[in-house]
């Protein structure tokens, strides 16, 4: 999958650690405070693969028999909306062996089924338990007493309002994530990650259809002309046109559609798998050769035009907009390389003002279904 990383001209961007490494610095801080009485100015937090990320404890304090550390999450150069978030834990003795986890206030609860953690569970995933674990472990004798942590984050239920959580059913806050540790700087793991988790939500609510839009506007339109399908059903992948469907296809969805404005469709029919402009520069030659109708001075206009929306405007002036449907169909064609053989597909694309361009629909060797 290109990622803005593959430019030869990229300056070095600089790495950070994900929320699942900030709270288990936090936690071994907290550890440590309540064996020692002080807490480290930093911790060296043990990864997966073998390594390790070096992060400052912010703020240490004993509530009597509770130690509480705070670390601040630094996304490195990555545009994160969590990055100076204040994460913390709580760290107290029990009696009984071993460690009990939980969330605290801005940690979110799943209430969906499809996530790696089942509904009712604080929204801390895998990997990022298995790291609190592993960092806690040189303060947890065999046989002897545990420790009760409960990870917090500050300001965690606004920040969530900016993500995606509430459509993945991740209610109450954040969720603590991360599969390697690191925050890689405009890395596309996360995005993918997110697709994969809201596709696997519509399948355990039994959908068999979904609905890939490349954002919000495209969603509601996209909702709008369906109006059967569920919330669940519409997933944003942005610019991961060949990402989005592959996992749609992996996941066993029988009918695929796709909800897309004209300017990624023209992209999309011209077989990018990543639509951003930083990778995907809008070259209009492909469209004004798909339509062979185009009287040469629409032609000209159209290869002349700066945008796409541009050059929609030139084939509505000319009374072709009929051509559109021409755009879908090759947009489709595309999208049958990325889903692979087995699924319905279909596309409806949208004006600007929500009114139907084109629809169309391609039979697959799956299920039966219809757009």
């Amino acid at each position: 999958m290109p990622t803005l990383l593959d430019r030869k001209d990229r300056k070095e961007l600089r790495t950070g650690f994900s929320t699942g490494t900030a709270a288990a610095a936090a936690a071994a801080a907290a550890a440590a405070l309540l064996k020692d009485g002080r807490a480290p100015d930093s911790v060296t937090v043990s990864l997966p693969k073998g390594r390790t990320m070096t992060v400052p404890v912010a703020e240490a304090r004993l509530e009597g028999p509770v130690a509480v550390c705070v670390v601040v999450k630094d996304a490195g150069d990555d545009p994160d909306v969590t990055n100076r978030a204040r994460i913390g834990a709580r760290v107290r003795p029990l009696e009984a062996p071993g460690l009990a986890l939980s969330g605290g206030p801005g940690v979110g609860r799943v209430t969906k089924p499809g996530l790696a953690i089942p509904p009712g569970e604080w929204a801390i995933n895998p990997v990022p338990r298995l790291i609190i674990r592993d960092n806690l472990a040189p303060y947890l004798p065999e046989g002897g007493p545990g420790l009760a942590v409960e990870i917090f984050i500050e300001e965690g239920e606004t920040l969530a309002k900016s993500t995606l959580n509430p459509r993945l059913g991740i209610v109450g806050g954040l969720s603590v994530l991360g599969t390697t540790g690191l925050v890689r700087p405009f890395s596309n793991s996360a995005y993918i990650a997110t697709i994969d988790s809201a596709l696997a939500i519509a399948r355990a609510q039994g959908l068999s259809e979904c609905v890939l839009t490349t954002g919000g506007r495209s969603e509601g339109f996209g909702r709008a002309a369906r109006p059967d399908l569920p919330e669940e059903a519409f997933v944003q992948i942005a610019d991961f046109f060949a990402g989005g469907l592959k996992l749609a296809s992996k996941r066993g969805f029988g009918v695929i559609g796709l909800a897309v404005f004209f300017g990624k469709a023209v992209k999309q029919a011209a077989g990018h798998a990543y639509t951003h402009a930083h990778k995907a520069d809008l070259d209009l030659s492909p469209l004004a050769a798909w339509l062979p109708e185009l009287p040469e001075n629409a032609r000209a206009r159209v290869l002349a035009s700066n945008t796409a929306l541009a050059a929609l405007e030139v084939l509505k002036a000319e009374g072709l907009a009929s051509l559109v449907p021409k755009v879908a169909k090759k947009a489709l064609a595309s999208a049958r390389e990325y889903a692979g053989p087995g699924p319905d597909l279909w596309m409806r694309l949208f004006d600007f003002d929500g009114s139907t361009l084109a629809f169309e629909a391609l039979q697959g060797g799956g299920a039966a279904g219809g757009g």
